[in-house]
């Protein structure tokens, strides 16, 4: 079921990048993620009551609270650089180099999550990279 997630996810992202790039024609960066953000807590919270996960609130822990706060700047903190990006260049060579994340993501995991790190892991980072390069040269 997660493979299926990941696929939806990554059409989604696709969908996001397209519509962003016209929907942000002519509005500041900063505004157009404002805007994208409320539609995101709007959809977020519905999801939460419709599937009763509210009721889960009380029951996180410290931890969890302050990871998931950091998590949430970091998110904030990409998206306004992802639209400043978008708006500033193409769609076809922000979008890769957005994508680079998934090398990092992997590097970070084998560091402070002590994943992991295969040899088919670095091939992929160093595929991943180099296409990002065909991509954006």
């Amino acid at each position: 079921m997660w493979l299926l997630f990941a696929i939806f996810s990554a059409v989604f992202a696709a969908l996001t990048s397209i519509l962003a790039k016209v929907g942000i024609e002519g509005v500041d960066s900063t505004l157009a993620t404002a805007i994208r953000t409320v539609v995101v807590v709007i959809m977020s919270w519905g999801m939460v009551f419709l599937t009763h996960a509210q009721t889960g609130l009380s029951s996180i822990g410290r931890k969890s609270w302050i990871f998931l706060i950091l998590s949430g700047l970091a998110t904030g903190a990409s998206w306004l650089c992802y639209y400043k990006a978008l708006q500033l260049g193409d769609a076809s060579k922000v979008v890769p180099i957005d994508k680079l994340s998934v090398v990092i993501t992997l590097v970070l995991a084998f560091v402070f999550l002590h994943e992991e790190f295969t040899v088919k892991s670095l091939i992929g980072c160093v595929l991943i990279g180099l296409g990002t390069l065909c991509m954006v040269w």
